[in-house]
């Protein structure tokens, strides 16, 4: 690839970043474009679609996100498998603003293979601390949607103060994932991309 080559895809992924973190992965591609100033056709030559695009520009976060959650799976203790997930992903959205783009199209909103091995890790795992008795039955995958969103209400806080209001707000919410505590009310399938709303 040549060096303008190179500086233009660069530039792409750095705006797409910037873009899916600020407005969510429904910017449109032609915005992306505009911001980079590259043309809309060498934008589409270089990502033909946009799964492709947020792949390459998250691609570290992806990789995290996929690790926590395998990593969690191989934990002997289902419930600290489960509680380390909610931790880590909870940091990392309070730390990295761009994870939460990344994290969102990992899920089956958007349908992928890579996307759909990590949701169905998570509901194994989810379902392996409900077998171990320390889930809560009536706890669904879809509640992480609603972690994310009270968490990601720590957005507008500096970083050092999200992070420990993060934390102290995952303490909260893994007591009352816990076996023993009062019915819920059912679960609500919300949609990962209010996430980025």
């Amino acid at each position: 690839m040549r060096a303008d080559a190179r500086a233009n895809r660069a530039r792409v992924l750095a705006v797409a970043r910037e873009l899916f973190a600020e407005r969510g992965l429904e910017v449109p591609m032609a915005a992306i474009a505009r911001r980079a100033r590259v043309g809309v056709a060498t934008l589409y030559r270089r990502f033909p679609t946009k799964e492709s695009l947020v792949l390459e520009a998250f691609g570290e976060q992806f990789a995290v996100c996929q690790a926590v959650i395998e990593e969690a799976l191989t934990d002997p203790d289902p419930w600290r498998g489960f509680h380390t997930v909610l931790e880590k992903v909870c940091l990392l959205q309070a730390t990295d603003r761009g994870f939460t783009a990344a994290f969102v199209a990992t899920f089956p909103d958007l349908h992928s293979e890579v996307r759909d091995r990590t949701w169905h890790a998570f509901a194994a795992l989810v379902e392996r601390a409900q077998a171990s008795g320390q889930l809560r039955a009536d706890f669904s995958p879809h509640d992480l949607t609603l972690v994310l969103v009270a968490n990601g209400g720590l957005a507008s806080v500096p970083v050092e103060q999200a992070v420990a209001a993060s934390q102290r707000l995952v303490a909260y919410l893994l007591e009352a994932f816990r076996v023993g505590t009062d019915e819920l009310p059912p679960p609500v399938p919300l949609s990962l991309d209010l996430v980025l709303g």
